[in-house]
């Protein structure tokens, strides 16, 4: 299984179980984000704990789950980042696009101050 999709109170926690988010995954993530977006989810955690290593595809599932929840007037947040995807976030200077936060609890902290402020 590559990944855990779970409807947690106002936000969909998906954790991203392999190591590598890359050509092999990010599609199948994509297909999933669709389909949750479609279901009238706005509001999702990207927890990539397990993920040590991220491609160009991995950065494009990212982006594709930040735009739908932007779309629906939901928050995007990605969390658990280690070093090296972290970087690659930053050098693609996507930290100051994304919400990112060290762990899922915080993501969650974070979409409830955020819906009640909209």
């Amino acid at each position: 299984m590559e990944f855990n999709i779970e409807k947690v109170n106002n936000y969909t926690l998906i954790q991203v179980l392999e190591e590598k988010l890359d050509t092999h995954i990010a599609p199948a993530l994509k297909s999933e984000l669709v389909l949750i977006s479609g279901k009238g989810e706005k509001n999702v955690i990207m927890d990539l704990s397990n993920c040590k290593y991220c491609d160009s595809s991995g950065l494009s599932a990212i982006l594709v789950a930040n735009r739908l929840s932007k779309n629906a007037n939901g928050i995007f947040v990605l969390t658990g980042l280690n070093d090296a995807v972290e970087r690659l976030i930053t050098i693609s200077q996507l930290d100051t696009v994304l919400n990112i936060t060290s762990t899922v609890q915080e993501a969650g902290k974070l979409i409830e101050t955020e819906q009640k402020s909209i």
